[in-house]
């Protein structure tokens, strides 16, 4: 049931700044500049340079990255670390399909959430159909979905039913009843038992 998680890339044991600097870097060789280590310090408003150093040292040590010491811009990322948000297969936004495990690529968190979530719990599907259409979810955007067991009422939920299917639609709890409701008038609830995998906290559209 919950097997659509497999395969999900995460940052293991580093604390929170750690992984900020990890994420600084990416972003950074991402956009074919490793940062020095004046520009990390000025970036994650360290008042030492030393402090970073030791950062690296910790990064280094877990295998997330490698350095020459006595050359600037000289840290390179080993294979292995976090890639992005994985990009797990598609969701449907209109009747209920499968969706598969199948990892058709990966999205930076700095592409959806500008640093403010942590992308360990995260993962993305692509919206098919015209359900959620009224609450500005259109077929071919990517859902950013935080990995959790439950839900406000209200709240744009990733909603795997019978079968191994899984749709996205807003989770509503009235009359003693709760149920599944689209967010565009030509489709029915759906009153079927399901299993919250995720919530909603972001939509990504490209259109290039």
């Amino acid at each position: 049931m919950c097997g659509i998680y497999l395969g999900m890339s995460q940052i293991p044991h580093l604390t929170t700044k750690q992984k900020k600097v990890l994420e600084f870097i990416r972003e950074r060789i991402q956009g074919d500049i490793p940062p020095t280590i004046r520009e990390i310090a000025k970036h994650m408003g360290f008042s030492s340079t030393g402090t970073v150093r030791d950062y690296l040292k910790a990064l280094e040590k877990k295998g997330y990255l490698k350095r020459e010491n006595y050359l600037s811009r000289s840290i390179e990322l080993l294979k292995g670390g976090f890639k992005g948000i994985p990009i797990i297969g598609s969701i449907p936004a209109g009747n209920p399909d499968t969706a598969y495990e199948d990892i058709q690529g990966y999205i930076h968190p700095y592409e959806t959430l500008y640093g403010r979530i942590s992308p360990e719990n995260l993962f993305a599907l692509r919206v098919k159909g015209e359900s959620m259409v009224e609450a500005g979810i259109m077929e071919g955007d990517l859902a950013i979905i935080h990995r959790q067991a439950i839900a406000r009422n209200g709240e744009i939920i990733a909603a795997l039913l019978e079968n191994n299917e899984v749709t996205l639609k807003r989770l509503r709890h009235r009359n003693n009843t709760t149920y599944l409701e689209p967010a565009n008038s030509s489709y029915q609830p759906i009153y079927k038992e399901f299993t919250i995998i995720g919530r909603l906290v972001s939509i990504v559209r490209k259109y290039i």
